[in-house]
């Protein structure tokens, strides 16, 4: 099932995240303008390069895939993008020879720097490093599935060409005092999602929909122990990865709502307790439990 259509294509099927640079032209902001503003933030020399990297314990460098604010990547969330421009082909070439099958999706985010400026300025927020599940050869292109594992924050910017390129390190929220209060809310998030799964499989879906949910396969990924070939330290823990796994959307969501979500996952992003992120998680859980119970008898009436 693909899911989370993306505004970098806006004429892609609502069921495919189509990327490619469309987005920023729309914007008026070309890819040098970008490149050269990134640039400007991670300087590309070789001292400068060895200067980031010296001190950093555990750093990777990594082809880096933009998106724009309403296209954040939560860890445990999965998408399923059309990668068809060459320069983003080069890319997924790049992490499949590789044999790690990592990248990192990341968030331009514009910001009002220099009012005499002829272009907008941007930073590089919400990193998520992401591992490749599979591809699927197009005639044109590629569809590509993903998957969140961590928040990474870029520190050094590397290449502009064919695509973009940089050294991140890993976002980790900050060590819980107390262990049992935590284990306890993930109990009660994990009950609350799984009463979330069964309550919208019920929905009437087309034919082709999967009987488990995007938040319910989530949750199965993050309970288990992600095997990748990277440092350990770019995977969170167990409390950490279950946190996430509530913001996504779920059946027949408005777009008001999938505006909600969005402003909850840049917060969810953002945030370095785990705890609070639970009691985010859990409250908007609630939430969806409620709205899809009341379409699902909505529906029964309909039906009868």
């Amino acid at each position: 099932m693909y899911t989370s259509c993306t505004a970098f294509n806006l004429a892609c099927p609502s069921s495919i995240a189509s990327f490619g640079i469309r987005f920023l032209h729309h914007r008026r902001v070309s890819e040098a303008g970008i490149a050269r503003n990134l640039r400007e933030r991670f300087p590309n020399t070789s001292s400068m390069r060895r200067r980031h990297l010296a001190p950093l314990a555990s750093y990777l460098e990594l082809p880096l895939l933009p998106f724009v604010t309403n296209e954040v990547l939560v860890p445990s969330e999965s998408k399923t993008l059309h990668l068809y421009e060459a320069r983003y082909l080069a890319l997924l070439e790049e992490s499949l020879m590789r044999k790690k099958k990592l990248f990192v999706h990341f968030v331009l985010a514009p910001i009002l720097v220099d009012d005499s400026s002829s272009e907008p300025s941007f930073a590089a927020r919400y990193g998520c490093l992401v591992c490749i599940e599979n591809v699927e050869r197009l005639e044109v292109g590629a569809l590509v599935s993903i998957r969140g594992v961590g928040r990474v924050k870029i520190v050094s910017f590397l290449q502009a060409d064919p695509y973009l390129q940089g050294v991140v390190v890993p976002e980790h929220d900050k060590v819980p005092d107390s262990p049992s209060r935590l284990s306890s809310k993930v109990m009660e998030v994990k009950e609350a999602l799984c009463s979330l799964n069964s309550v919208e499989i019920k929905l009437k879906a087309p034919k082709e929909s999967l009987l488990q949910t995007p938040t319910a396969n989530s949750l199965v990924w993050a309970e288990k122990e992600p095997f990748l070939d990277c440092d350990e330290a770019f995977i969170p823990s167990l409390t950490e990865r279950v946190s996430f796994v509530g913001f996504q959307s779920v059946s027949g969501s408005t777009p008001s709502e999938l505006l909600k979500l969005q402003n909850k996952k840049l917060n969810a992003m953002d945030l370095k307790d785990t705890l609070q992120r639970l009691d985010d998680s859990l409250e908007l859980i609630k939430e969806n439990i409620s709205m899809v119970a009341a379409r699902l008898a909505i529906q029964s009436l309909e039906t009868q």
